[in-house]
C-alpha cells in the first residue's frame, strides 16, 4: 500500500496538472471542452475510485497469482519479452471486459460512471467505478496465466496500463494517420464515448485497437457525423456517488416489478438496457432517442456556487493527499474512518451542486462526524505534523462549511429555479436504453 500511495501522490498531481493545461489550451483554440460543474465531478469521481482503492472496499474472488500458480503451463523468466507479452495480455484482457461491460446488463453499472459526462475530456478519463465490488479479472487473463506470465509483472504492469488509457480522452487532438491502425487514439476513443447510433459500443480497445478490428468492434470517427457524448439515459446529476447506483437501482426495481419469475431473474444477464416487457409498459424510462435532440443536464448555478463547489473539491483532494502521505502511520482503523468521512464530503458538495434539497442536512451529518473525529482521536490523523494549528483549521472549516451551505440552502436556492426543471429534456420511449 505504501507504494501505492507513492504512485498516487504524482499520479493525482500529475493528472490535474494535464487537465489544467487542457482547459488552457482549449481556451487558446477557442473550443469548449470543459464546463465547471461536470469537470468538478468528473475529479469527485476520481477521487471516489482512489478512496475505494485505499479502503480495499472490492473482493477478489480469485487473485491472479494463485491462478497462475494452479494452470500455469510453462514458468517464464523475467526477460523483456515476458514483459511486452503480459502488456498485450492485459490489453486483451481489458478488451473483453470492457466489451462484456457494453453487452451485458448486470456488468453496464460497473462501467456507466465513465461514460456520464456530456463532455469529453481529460477530466472525463478520472470517472471510474466505484460500484465493481466484486473483481472478475482472473476470468479474462486465463491466457496470461496459462502461460505462465508471472504475477509480479502483471501487477507492475496493470496500472501503467491503466494511466496510459489517460491521455485519448481529449477532443483538441485530431486523428493521427497511421497510428490510426496500430494503437487507440483520441479520434477512436471520442466515437468510443459518443451516443450516435452509427458510435454505439465500438471500439472498445484500450491500448492496441488491433482487438477491435479483428473481432468487429471498429468504428472511424465520420466527419459528417459529430460525437455527442453522455449515457442514452442521462444521469443528471453531478454526484458520482449517485450515478454509480443508478443503473443497478433500477435494474433492482424491473426485478422487483416483473411479472414473470424469469423475467426477475434474466433480466440481469440480458443485452445492456433490455427491459422486461410489462416493466416497460408500465414504468418507461426517458432516454435520448436522437443523439442530437439531447439537451446537456446543468443546474442553474451561481458563480458563488461554482466557486464554493471548487473549493470543496479541493479540501477534498488537499485532505486525501495528507492520506495518502501518512497512509503507513494511521491505523487501518482510522484510514477506514477517515475514507468514509471522504466519500460523505464528496457525497454532500456534489448533492448541493445539484440543488438537492437535502444537502444541508447532509453537510450538517459531514462537519458533526468530521467534528467526532476530532473529539474521539483528538487529533486529524497526525495534521499538525504538516500544517501548523492544523487541527484549529480543521474544526474551523467545519463550523464555518455548515453555515455557507445554509446560505445556498436557505436563501440562495429560495428564489433560483428548481434544478429538475433544468434537467435534460428526453424524448420517452417504452424501450430499453444504456
Amino acid at each position: 500500500m505504501d507504494a501505492y500511495a507513492k504512485v498516487l501522490l504524482i499520479a493525482i498531481p500529475g493528472f490535474i496538472g494535464l487537465i489544467l493545461v487542457e482547459w488552457l489550451f482549449s481556451l487558446w483554440k477557442g473550443k469548449t471542452a470543459f464546463r465547471s460543474m461536470d469537470t468538478i465531478s468528473s475529479l469527485a469521481s476520481g477521487s471516489t475510485n482512489t478512496l475505494k482503492n485505499i479502503l480495499k472496499l472490492s473482493l477478489v474472488i480469485i487473485s491472479y497469482g494463485w491462478l497462475v500458480d494452479k494452470v500455469a503451463l510453462v514458468e517464464m523468466e523475467t526477460t523483456w519479452l515476458v514483459w511486452v507479452l503480459s502488456f498485450i495480455a492485459i490489453d486483451f484482457a481489458s478488451y473483453w471486459s470492457h466489451r462484456l461491460a457494453h453487452s451485458i446488463n448486470f456488468f453496464w453499472n460497473k462501467h456507466v460512471i465513465h461514460h456520464s459526462s456530456e463532455e469529453f475530456n481529460l477530466a472525463c478519463a478520472l470517472r471510474q467505478s466505484i460500484s465493481e465490488l466484486v473483481s472478475l479479472g482472473f476470468i479474462f487473463l486465463f491466457p496470461a496465466a496459462l502461460l505462465g506470465l508471472p504475477a509480479e509483472v502483471i501487477a507492475v504492469i496493470a496500472p501503467i496500463h491503466l494511466f496510459a488509457q489517460f491521455w485519448y480522452h481529449t477532443t483538441l487532438i485530431p486523428k493521427l494517420g497511421f497510428l490510426e491502425y496500430i494503437i487507440v487514439t483520441p479520434s477512436q476513443h471520442r466515437v468510443h464515448h459518443a451516443i450516435n447510433d452509427e458510435y454505439l459500443d465500438k471500439n472498445m480497445a484500450a491500448i492496441f485497437c488491433v482487438w477491435d478490428r479483428l473481432f468487429g468492434t471498429f468504428q472511424e470517427e465520420l466527419d459528417d457525423v459529430p460525437c455527442v457524448y453522455g449515457v442514452k439515459r442521462a444521469v443528471a446529476t453531478w454526484n458520482p456517488i449517485k450515478i454509480n447506483i443508478q443503473h443497478m437501482w433500477l435494474l433492482a426495481q424491473d426485478a422487483w416489478r416483473a411479472e414473470k419469475w424469469t423475467d426477475k431473474f434474466k433480466l440481469w444477464f440480458m443485452p445492456t438496457g433490455w427491459r422486461p416487457a410489462d416493466v416497460l409498459e408500465k414504468y418507461p424510462v426517458e432516454y435520448t432517442k436522437d443523439a442530437f435532440t439531447q439537451v446537456k443536464y446543468e443546474t442553474d448555478a451561481s458563480k458563488a456556487l461554482h466557486l464554493w463547489s471548487w473549493f470543496q473539491y479541493l479540501i477534498t483532494t488537499g485532505l486525501m493527499l495528507h492520506m495518502l502521505i501518512y497512509i503507513s502511520e494511521i491505523s487501518p482503523e482510522q484510514l477506514f474512518v477517515y475514507g468514509i468521512f471522504l466519500f460523505v464530503m464528496i457525497y454532500s458538495f456534489t448533492s448541493l451542486m445539484d440543488k438537492d434539497s437535502y444537502a444541508w442536512w447532509i453537510e450538517i451529518a459531514k462537519s458533526v462526524f468530521g467534528l467526532g473525529i476530532l473529539y474521539y482521536y483528538g487529533d486529524w490523523f497526525l495534521i499538525n505534523n504538516m500544517i501548523p494549528f492544523g487541527n484549529i483549521l480543521i474544526a474551523s472549516y467545519l463550523i464555518i462549511s455548515v453555515f455557507v451551505v445554509a446560505y445556498f440552502a436557505f436563501v440562495e436556492f429560495k428564489n433560483s429555479p428548481n434544478p429538475s426543471q433544468l434537467s435534460p429534456q428526453k424524448i420517452n420511449s417504452k424501450i430499453g436504453a444504456q
